[in-house]
């Protein structure tokens, strides 16, 4: 991983989101580091608009955050409501 992401800043978003900060499964938390990351390479393909490489990553990065999030949705309706109201993902 690239030095945006600390092993502290993994604790903090495991903490928050999940259970604990060794809850790294917990798609909830899976859910928040996804859109961490998310944010981050936006803003850099924002700067760097032909990193096609960085592009496809962060595509499929939205895809893994989507599917967690449908798993949720099928699995566990407040769940799913509760993360996407902490993370402000819906407009």
């Amino acid at each position: 991983m690239s030095t945006y992401l600390s092993a502290e800043k993994k604790q903090e978003i495991f903490g928050q989101y999940g259970k604990s900060n060794a809850d790294t499964g917990a798609p909830e938390s899976q859910v928040a580091l996804f859109s961490y990351r998310i944010a981050h390479l936006t803003g850099h393909l924002k700067v760097n608009k032909k990193d096609y490489s960085t592009q496809r990553s962060l595509l499929k990065l939205v895809g893994k955050r989507r599917r967690l999030l449908d798993y949720l949705k099928a699995n566990d309706i407040e769940r799913y409501r509760n993360i996407v109201k902490a993370l402000n993902l819906r407009k």
